[in-house]
């Protein structure tokens, strides 16, 4: 005998937690389903897994049973490596300049997720992110090692954040060394001023003095306006006032210096003084030559219209120079002529301190460690003050 219908059984839905499995003709899998409630709008939520047989269905059910009654969130089954990439490039960088984001979105689509995008992210193991880090360590630096594994690692957390994964197994791996990077070098004496006497015939003259003879970043002195360029300086004044430049913004996103040490007033070489007159000159004709289209924005080292210079600029022409000097471009970026500054000063007796002060730097250990190339025969003052003390008999 059929048992009576209940109209009341009929209406009554599962509680929260209970699950089951049925039979999809279309798909030819087993989905098993388990019941999470209402969202805030009141719609029922649920969580499937497929599986082609029974047995395993049923497995995947205790697995999202056994989850939800241990308060962990149920993750999505099919959210993808370059799901958790893309988001956290969108929505996690927000604060970042345009150029970084860039960066990070190159390294991304070259490295990650060719080699990783199409894993299921629940499925990521740890063996996976090393094995693959291990194999770009056979071509990429240290450094790019490290900027993949964070960009992955902020990835996955994002994704942890949004109840997309579990946990995060990219912060169980450790970077391996990669292959040595492009080391940053420094001119000699003679090439620099090679360099100086191919600057001579460029637009970019004083720009390239400045970098090498006062030590400003690139990027500083893209920034510059002539309101904190002082040409003249206050030769009456006791004690004398040298021509100089205030080194006060940056063309970071957010304007300012790299560090508050940055910050700071430099004093002009002559030879300084005259490119930066020369080049306040051509400035001005420029200018006129422009007519209704310049833009006014005070900036000492502007383009044809008046706008910031964009660092492919600056590259094109140092490497012009650079030809012109005897020098392959290829080797060289412009970045380098404040290593060369650091080096030209200690290798003339200069104190580290000095010239930590003098480039911005927060200390002098990445003066001493990261700056300084060509370097005079270090640690001599307690061999010297020995001798004077316990001279050898003759």
């Amino acid at each position: 005998m059929a048992k009576p219908r209940n109209d009341q059984d009929e209406r009554k839905r599962r509680s929260r937690g209970d699950g089951g499995i049925h039979w999809d003709e279309a798909r030819q899998r087993f989905i098993a389903t388990v019941d999470l409630g209402n969202d805030a709008r009141g719609k029922r939520k649920t969580r499937k897994r497929s599986a082609k047989t029974f047995t395993e269905a049923k497995e995947r059910l205790k697995e999202l049973q056994r989850d939800l009654d241990d308060g962990l969130p149920i993750t999505p089954n099919v959210y993808k490596v370059k799901e958790a990439v893309n988001s956290f490039l969108k929505y996690g960088l927000k604060k970042c300049a345009k150029s970084t984001v860039d960066n990070y979105r190159c390294l991304a689509e070259t490295h990650i997720i060719p080699a990783l995008g199409e894993r299921n992210l629940r499925e990521l193991s740890a063996d996976e992110v090393d094995d693959w880090l291990d194999e770009l360590s056979l071509t990429l630096s240290t450094r790019t090692l490290r900027l993949l594994h964070s960009i992955l690692n902020r990835s996955v957390r994002m994704a942890q954040k949004r109840d997309k994964v579990k946990r995060n197994v990219v912060q169980l791996c450790e970077v391996p060394i990669g292959q040595a990077g492009r080391p940053s070098k420094a001119l000699t004496f003679e090439q620099a001023e090679a360099v100086l006497e191919a600057a001579q015939s460029s637009w970019l003259r004083a720009y390239v003095e400045l970098s090498l003879l006062v030590g400003a970043r690139t990027e500083e002195l893209r920034a510059l306006d002539w309101p904190n360029v002082d040409l003249d300086g206050k030769p009456d004044a006791e004690p004398e006032v040298l021509p100089s430049i205030n080194v006060f913004r940056s063309v970071r996103e957010d304007g300012d210096t790299k560090t508050r040490k940055s910050r700071r007033s430099l004093a002009l070489p002559t030879r300084c003084v005259v490119s930066l007159r020369d080049h306040h000159t051509y400035q001005q004709a420029r200018r006129k030559l422009a007519g209704e289209r310049w833009q006014d924005h005070g900036i000492v080292f502007a383009s044809q219209v008046g706008t910031q210079l964009d660092s492919h600029n600056v590259r094109r022409e140092f490497r012009r120079i650079l030809k012109a000097a005897g020098l392959n471009p290829k080797e060289w970026t412009p970045r380098e002529l404040r290593h060369s500054f650091v080096s030209l000063l200690s290798a003339d007796g200069v104190p580290i301190e000095v010239i930590a002060r003098l480039v911005g730097h927060s200390s002098s250990t990445i003066t001493e460690t990261v700056y300084r190339h060509q370097i005079k025969p270090i640690l001599l003052e307690a061999a010297r003050t020995m001798d004077d003390l316990f001279p050898m008999a003759s």
